[in-house]
């Protein structure tokens, strides 16, 4: 069964998840949407055989897509989702899938009513070490803390210093440091531990109108969470999930490439597995995989994690401060 894939969006991330799917045998692509024919054409030309599109409802109406992957400012995916969507195709959207809960609940609903997966794309919680993560947490005890940070200092935030604002800090496209990397840290948390009871925030806004930084700190009934995310300074500490027992540390929480625990005793046990492909693979052979099983819905990244997950954010940018035109 091999399933044939539009693409929305053509971006640096977009070349990234052809070249995971492609890792698949199962995975082709047959249909590049573009905005301008000129952009289409350029990055169509690296895939032999993709159509080009400048209209969307034409490629979602096309008998040669079976899915669409989503790439496009996160403003746009709720719309271009449910397009797809209402035309029978299955849909992998990006993260976040959608500026704002009630977005969600829309693509949500199109999803059912349409009888098509949607998944969010969040490829972390589908890496080979995220198994590791989930099934050794049993070891640490009563767990009390989780603590992961998504730092790092943004490209394109050297030209914002400069007076020019690129996509990534323009509230328009629904974007920011909260959006871009620290759902990273949530989407984990959610996965282990499902929803926090509460959620406190604090960030710095840009004059432009979005986050450049953040802190979460999030209650659980036996347990806190806290999250640090940044577009305008980088960290280089390591995730923790502390128990009683023992303390699991992890490299990267947005691309977990080792883990190991430390034993209140002093002993250190390592867990890793050795990751084989690309990152952005693993979920597109869930997504995949979900499709040849006749499956609508991710265990993993279920509607359910991606609405938990896009309520913390909304509460957290409520309290800092961080409306949307989306949000209107």
């Amino acid at each position: 069964m091999t399933i044939r894939f539009g693409v929305v969006g053509t971006n640096w991330i977009t070349d990234r998840f052809i070249q995971a799917g492609l890792e698949n045998e199962e995975f082709i692509l047959t249909a590049v949407y573009s905005r301008t024919e000129e952009k289409g054409r350029a990055f169509a030309a690296k895939y032999a055989g993709a159509a080009i599109y400048t209209d969307l409802e034409t490629m979602a109406a096309s008998e040669d897509v079976d899915a669409v992957y989503i790439a496009s400012p996160n403003s746009m995916h709720a719309e271009q989702a449910i397009v797809c969507m209402n035309h029978g195709k299955h849909v992998l959207v990006e993260k976040p899938a959608a500026s704002n809960s009630r977005e969600l609940k829309s693509m949500i609903a199109a999803a059912e009513q349409s009888g098509v997966l949607l998944m969010e794309a969040m490829k972390s919680t589908f890496a080979p070490n995220f198994d590791v993560i989930r099934d050794n947490l049993y070891k640490l005890g009563q767990v009390r803390r989780y603590f992961a940070g998504y730092c790092q200092y943004s490209s394109r935030y050297d030209a914002y210093r400069q007076g020019t604002v690129l996509n990534a800090f323009n509230p328009e496209f629904s974007n920011g440091s909260l959006m871009d990397l620290g759902i990273y840290c949530l989407y984990p948390m959610v996965v282990l531990f499902g929803k926090p009871d509460t959620v406190k925030a604090t960030g710095v806004m840009l004059a432009s109108g979005v986050d450049g930084e953040g802190s979460i700190v999030m209650k659980y009934p036996e347990m806190d969470a806290v999250v640090m995310y940044s577009k305008i300074t980088d960290s280089y500490l390591p995730a923790e999930i502390q128990g009683e027992n023992a303390t699991m540390v992890i490299d990267k929480i947005n691309q977990p490439y080792q883990v190991k625990i430390h034993y209140r005793d002093g002993a250190v046990e390592e867990l890793t597995l050795p990751q084989v492909y690309e990152s952005m693979y693993y979920e597109t052979k869930e997504f995949i995989t979900l499709l040849k099983n006749g499956e609508r819905e991710s265990r993993v990244n279920s509607h359910a994690n991606s609405l938990a997950v896009a309520e913390v954010m909304e509460e957290a940018r409520a309290q800092i401060g961080l409306r949307y035109p989306a949000d209107l």
